[in-house]
């Protein structure tokens, strides 16, 4: 299983990702042609190598026309140009286009003179969604685009107290964002990784100039999309983590956790313009499962004892709760999985006096004990946690990509003594065609049982 994994020590913005990907080997012929689709014009990109504390890494610029984006955009919010610190600061890890820097290979691409496409002031999600919709990009770069939109415009509907169809983007109404989150889109379905993981993600600290006034570290709209996501902060006096790179994670990461049980295959760095005390990177990985054996490829024709699955150490934690809100319990559970456990699960059980209760368990990797051992302690009402190792046995597994007329769809196919044994698709994938068709999601796992079958 192929695994893109962002490890966001230093937090994470728009164009540091696009830096990352093309670092990790996203052509950017590909980049620059997928974004030349859009009826959008008006910038440069740039794209150069460049250096954070020796660390070489690939740097993108999005560089507008002289004309600011902010004369036909009165109501966009710069938050993603220059952020202002209570220190004095400038904050350069998002699109800073002063910063000095010099290219001496020039632009990649010039979109030409500024189209505002009839819209002088701002857009809303049907216009950006309508930009979008209209260019040549593939039907998975669309809907990966049109959902981190969505997702920004429930935010700051959220924040603001409008409707969906009333939110202008004071995030990413300025054109330098709509690049960064398309071309997300595009660099990710480029590398089609199975799996997206990423480590809990840094913040910054200090306080950052916003449309409505100065606030202090993650702003309003950074906080609200990175809700249930594990963050930290304190690692620079400097907001690390934008919007947009708060987007790019919320919409596309599928588990958050630490880097274990992976062959790390390429690293690449994507440069932040501040030059701060810890190296101003967004560091990812391609990486490989090793959660998984393979059988040997003669083992079935030399009738040899192929191994029928994989065994190893794992830890069960566990809690009695008798006096908890049962509400809680799900934002527990998402909690725990978020930090990359194998799996949780509550059981109903009587205590003493005849109470009823529940027991939460855990089963994880026995590195993970304390962590897991600390939010169970912390985010619960138990006193105590009991913790005993066991062996984990699992079947091969192998995931494939097949396209139904809905859409595509990941499946996880389980392997013994090298034969099929079992396929099922991925929930994610068939809730995420479900809502976008406005079907029930029966007809999703028929469809697919269907094709997995051979049925006509």
């Amino acid at each position: 299983m192929n695994i893109l994994y962002y490890d966001c020590f230093s937090g994470i913005s728009g164009d540091m990702h696009l830096g990352a990907m093309i670092d990790l080997g996203v052509e950017p012929k590909i980049l620059v042609d997928g974004l030349s689709s859009l009826d959008l014009r008006g910038y440069e990109l740039k794209i150069t190598k460049d250096q954070r504390k020796g660390i070489t890494g690939t740097k993108v610029d999005v560089v507008l026309d002289k004309k600011s984006p902010g004369d036909d955009y009165p109501d966009t919010h710069s938050h993603t140009h220059s952020h202002k610190h209570g220190d004095g600061h400038h904050h350069d890890n998002g699109h800073h286009h002063d910063n000095g820097h010099h290219y001496d290979n020039g632009p990649l691409h010039d979109n030409g003179p500024l189209h505002d496409n009839g819209h002088h002031h701002h857009r809303n999600l049907e216009d950006i969604s309508r930009i979008i919709l209209k260019s040549s990009l593939s039907e998975a770069v669309k809907e990966r685009s049109i959902r981190m939109f969505r997702k920004l415009a429930e935010a700051e509907g959220k924040i603001h107290n409008k409707p969906l169809e009333d939110v202008h983007f004071h995030e990413v109404g300025a054109i330098d964002s709509i690049v960064d989150i398309v071309g997300s889109a595009i660099c990710i379905e480029t590398l089609a990784p199975d799996l997206i993981m990423s480590s809990a993600v840094e913040l910054g600290g200090g306080f950052v100039k916003c449309e409505h006034g100065t606030f202090p570290v993650p702003a309003p709209a950074t906080a609200e999309i990175l809700a249930g996501i594990p963050v930290k902060s304190g690692a620079a006096p400097y907001e690390t983590t934008t919007p947009t790179g708060a987007l790019i994670l919320a919409c596309n990461v599928d588990k958050f956790g630490p880097l274990q049980e992976m062959q790390i295959v390429k690293t690449a760095y994507g440069i932040g313009s501040r030059d701060m005390d810890i190296p101003n990177v967004l560091r990812v990985y391609l990486a490989t499962s090793t959660e998984v054996t393979t059988t040997e490829a003669d083992g079935a024709s030399t009738g040899g004892d192929v191994d029928a699955a994989e065994t190893r150490k794992a830890l069960v934690m566990e809690c009695n709760i008798d006096d908890m809100n049962p509400e809680m319990y799900g934002y527990v559970m998402e909690i725990l999985f978020d930090l990359g456990a194998d799996d949780v699960f509550i059981t109903p059980i009587m205590m003493k006096k005849a109470r009823p209760a529940s027991k939460v368990t855990v089963l994880c990797s026995p590195d993970q004990k304390q962590i897991m051992t600390e939010t169970l302690l912390t985010h619960t009402t138990s006193l105590g946690v009991r913790t005993y190792e066991v062996d984990k046995t699992m079947l091969e597994r192998e995931f494939s990509k097949i396209r139904t007329k809905y859409g595509e769809v990941t499946v996880k196919t389980a392997i013994y003594r090298g034969k099929q044994l079992k396929s099922k698709p991925e929930y994610e994938d068939c809730i995420r065609l479900a809502r976008k068709h406005g079907i029930p999601v029966q007809k999703i796992y028929e469809e697919i049982s269907r094709l997995i079958n051979n049925e006509t």
